[in-house]
């Protein structure tokens, strides 16, 4: 056997969010902030410094990505993989549980976790076992068990054992009350993580996190390793440093010892405010919008959540045009409107039950 095996792990790209392919207006626009990220992640793969990439999914934002953004996904993986270093992809919910335009990554060091299944890779003499399956999101609870086994992660001869996965294991938490995963049926039981794993390395979370105990306070069999998104997606995020992981595993007699390092990443601020109608003036509104502009970093990502009947006044104020001109070209401001009555501007979409925030990106 070898040296260290080194193990670059990212997962939650989104790549194309907030990035039209034919934008009606011209302003800064987030899905460059990730695309960066992206190549800044995989830049230890193409210096060398790593021998696997592991994507532990939603590499996309969307489903069906337009193909200039599917391009810019793949074309990096490609060339980690022409310096000879294998690439493994678990599709996440995002995608559907099924990774599109894969026409850009036919490769032959590129493995897509398109079912459930276990590749083999030979890492200077150390043979490392990728099990892993699509996110699953239908009773992943009482299936997993089931999933896990058709992946034939015990058959093949491999002296490490990795899981990859876009799942939710009890015990990881999200927000900034620090929500804990527990017995949802899209959460996994820590108990039904098996003997004989190294390490679980799992996207879906976007928190980077490292879970070794189970709800009871019990080892786990495995680590689970989120490395986390590689930007802050929501305002949930916004204390969240965002990066990836390093992960060595080191073959020792009958075991393996596995360490990790978080590398981050430059993460854009954001800021939250709530300006309530009812509780100023016409006279007040453009003031106030300039005051709360002003004192965001000048690279913000500033969220308005405007509450109350919205007048003519305001609404000329809150208009698109007017809070462009208000902000600096490096920021980005989104407007929520909580309530609102008819006027001259219509929202964009409507609220319904499941998405009761207007959301009206600047």
């Amino acid at each position: 056997m070898g040296d260290t095996v080194r193990i670059l792990f990212l997962a939650d790209t989104h790549l194309g969010f907030d990035l039209p392919v034919q934008p009606r207006v011209q302003r800064r626009r987030r899905g460059h902030d990730f695309l960066a990220n992206y190549a800044r992640a995989l830049e230890p793969a193409l210096a060398g410094e790593v021998d696997l990439v592991v994507h532990g999914g939603d590499v996309f934002n969307r489903s069906r990505p337009a193909t200039s953004v599917a391009w810019q996904a793949f074309e990096p993986l490609t060339r980690v993989a022409d310096r000879g270093v294998p690439v493994f992809v678990v599709p996440g919910n995002h995608e559907r549980g099924r990774l599109p335009h894969l026409r850009f990554a036919q490769h032959a060091g590129i493995h897509v976790f398109d079912r459930p299944r276990t590749f083999v890779a030979d890492v200077q003499g150390t043979r490392v076992a990728m099990s892993g399956f699509p996110s699953e999101r239908d009773q992943v609870r009482a299936r997993f068990a089931g999933l896990l086994e058709e992946t034939g992660w015990r058959e093949a001869a491999a002296d490490a054992r990795l899981l990859c996965l876009h799942q939710c294991i009890e015990g990881a938490t999200v927000g900034p009350s620090g929500y804990t995963f527990t017995t949802a049926p899209d959460v996994i039981r820590g108990s039904d993580l098996p003997e004989g794993l190294a390490a679980v390395l799992t996207g879906h979370i976007h928190r980077h996190q490292v879970l070794t105990r189970d709800l009871r306070g019990r080892p786990l069999a495995a680590p689970v390793l989120y490395p986390g998104s590689i930007e802050r997606t929501s305002i949930a995020e916004a204390d969240e440093e965002k990066g990836y992981l390093v992960v060595e595993l080191a073959c020792e007699g009958p075991g393996v010892r596995v360490d990790w390092a978080f590398r981050g990443l430059p993460a854009r601020p954001l800021v939250r405010h709530d300006v309530h109608l009812g509780n100023m003036s016409d006279a007040e509104l453009e003031p106030t919008l300039r005051s709360l502009v002003a004192s965001a970093p000048s690279d913000a990502v500033l969220t308005i959540r405007v509450t109350g009947a919205m007048t003519e006044h305001a609404a000329r104020v809150f208009s698109a045009a007017s809070l462009r001109a208000l902000a600096p070209a490096t920021m980005n401001v989104e407007l929520r409107m909580r309530e609102r009555t008819d006027v001259a501007t219509r929202p964009s979409r409507q609220a319904t039950a499941r998405d009761p925030a207007l959301e009206l990106p600047l």
